[in-house]
């Protein structure tokens, strides 16, 4: 027989503070130890830019640059980033002062619906500053050699961001514009 004084039901949620910086604001959260960044940065910080689209990191909706590197927001924990520098696509620029890679997707029409944009442009800065950093692809020809970004460099690195409506060719030339070479 149970113990009639044992609490009846799920035990209450473990709570962690959790500080970080969040588009040049340093933010401190009371969270949930199983927050998702992603969760952690739309509910609890109101920045609903990026988005939840699969929720299993497959297609890029949800991209930040934690870092200065890009991750699925839906993959990590909010806990594991205590003292990152987050970048979401509200710190990448806004309406009346757009980042060039936002301003080179609204010239190449580089998104159709929009859901996926968020992502595919996080992914796109941190693609260029990989590429300009020397890191290498599965496409990169001769790892000696500084990698390019070429359009075949920039679909390889970009294939983790998907788009439903089929914009990679407009992403591509927005890309390439940006990093200063033909599409």
């Amino acid at each position: 027989m149970a113990d009639a004084g044992a609490p009846v039901g799920p035990e209450s949620p473990v709570m962690a503070n959790v500080a970080f910086t969040v588009n040049g604001k340093r933010r401190e959260l009371d969270l949930d130890i199983r927050t998702s960044l992603l969760d952690a940065a739309r509910e609890h910080l109101h920045l609903s830019g990026s988005k939840k689209g699969c929720d299993h990191g497959q297609c890029g909706a949800c991209t930040m640059i934690v870092d200065g590197r890009r991750i699925n927001a839906c993959l990590t924990l909010a806990v594991m980033h205590q003292g990152s520098d987050i970048v979401t696509i509200e710190g990448l620029g806004q309406p009346d002062n757009l980042h060039p890679m936002q301003d080179a997707f609204v010239r190449h029409d580089g998104y159709q619906c929009g859901y996926c944009t968020p992502g595919q442009i996080c992914s796109g800065v941190a693609v260029l500053a990989e590429i300009e950093a020397g890191i290498p692809s599965h496409v990169t020809a001769d790892l000696n050699a500084a990698p390019e970004a070429t359009a075949d460099e920039i679909r390889e690195r970009m294939s983790g961001n998907l788009c439903r409506c089929g914009a990679y060719s407009n992403i591509v030339e927005a890309m390439t514009e940006i990093a200063g070479r033909p599409a």
